[in-house]
């Protein structure tokens, strides 16, 4: 019997049975404020500083390095904001495929006196080097370059990147989002080189949404974003999110541990689902350069990517539009437009993101019901 096949694993990842099992007692008897000093606290304290000694060591971070949060987000709100109330305004500089939560506070540092640019990128989604030794001419103070972006699954040489402007004296700042349990990831190597901060997300590899962190080199200076009882170093306060922390700590350690088998298995997919695409005439973005081993994008012509993940979803599989799409936002990506593609090919924008439940059989399947939605589209559209 045919089941819905979760095909959207760059918007969420579902919880992983064993992050699950280490959460429940923390949500049910073990339940103590980290901050009390009587045994329930200690408990919650000592589970809390487990995690965050598993979240280091999934990124090759030291456990003082590790700022949890309650997201994504807020992390990198908490950077971008925190660092630059701590310098006088000067040039930010973020790459044009930055994901939201990092180009709006960037436009709102800009209404405060920072100058902002946007690193333009070639069509492949990487930063374009001459521009960005042109930026670096002139001094920036911070730079955030994502290290994968969510919807080409493009991957920025960001050790590179950093150390072109170590001699700039720039905080540099990478958004990783993306990237655990997908790569590798060396904090510390990536320090060495200049990167001083970089954001992990629980949920995007197996763990809880509430869950996040910002992996800091102790020599930068921020301000908090939300001021308090002084938790997390000072730099957020608020009563720690216990169960998720845990979780979030068993989610790093089982996507380190899987790291070196789990992408290679994720790319034989990718390459038979893109073969697919190929096969039914799809155009497939950013083929050429190193991507995460999980994400496809594609576009049909004259085809709305809305209009066939909608159909999709009817079939049972859920995929992603490229389109931020909404009854006052009917732009396509914008990382797609900063690639140069015709917003009429960006409008058709689909992408898949694959898991580690996934199977070849599934990708079978969705392949065989994607050429008859297509099919059905464009004879649509032909009839129109």
């Amino acid at each position: 019997m045919f089941r819905p096949v979760y095909l959207d694993h760059n918007a969420t990842t579902p919880l992983d049975p064993t992050v699950l099992a280490a959460m429940l007692p923390w949500l049910e008897n073990q339940f103590g404020n980290a901050s009390s000093r009587h045994e329930y606290g200690r408990q919650a304290r000592q589970a809390i500083d487990e995690a965050r000694q598993k979240v280091a060591a999934a990124a090759n971070a030291h456990p003082t390095e590790v700022v949890f949060a309650s997201g994504g987000s807020e992390a990198n709100n908490l950077f971008l904001k925190g660092a630059a109330a701590c310098l006088k305004p000067g040039l930010l500089a973020v790459s044009a495929v930055e994901h939201p939560c990092v180009l709006k506070p960037a436009v709102q540092l800009a209404r405060q006196g920072w100058e902002l640019r946007h690193l333009a990128v070639d069509g492949a989604g990487r930063v374009k080097i001459e521009d960005y030794a042109e930026v670096l001419l002139d001094k920036p103070k911070l730079l955030s370059i994502m290290l994968a972006n969510n919807e080409t699954g493009v991957i920025q040489d960001v050790a590179a990147l950093a150390n072109a402007a170590s001699g700039t004296g720039a905080w540099f700042h990478s958004d990783a989002v993306q990237a655990l349990g997908k790569l590798a990831i060396d904090f510390r190597a990536l320090n060495v080189a200049g990167v001083h901060a970089m954001t992990l997300s629980a949920h995007k590899a197996g763990g809880p949404k509430g869950a996040a962190a910002l992996i800091l080199d102790k020599r930068v200076e921020l301000q908090p974003l939300i001021a308090g009882g002084g938790h997390e170093r000072g730099l957020r306060s608020g009563t720690e999110n216990v169960p998720a922390i845990v979780g979030f700590g068993v989610a790093a350690e089982l996507a380190a541990a899987r790291v070196a088998e789990l992408p290679v298995r994720m790319r034989a997919m990718q390459l038979k689902l893109e073969s697919g695409l190929v096969g039914l005439g799809a155009r497939i973005f950013a083929t050429d350069v190193r991507r995460l081993p999980n994400t496809s994008y594609f576009a049909f012509p004259n085809i709305d990517g809305e209009t066939l993940v909608g159909k999709l979803d009817r079939e049972g599989f859920a995929v992603a539009s490229g389109a931020a799409c909404s009854s006052t936002n009917p732009e396509p990506s914008h990382v797609l437009r900063a690639m140069g593609i015709a917003p009429d090919v960006a409008r058709g924008a689909v992408r898949v993101s694959l898991g580690a439940a996934n199977t070849e059989a599934e990708i079978e399947q969705f392949i065989n019901a994607l050429q008859v939605t297509v099919g059905r589209l464009q004879g649509l559209t032909a009839v129109n």
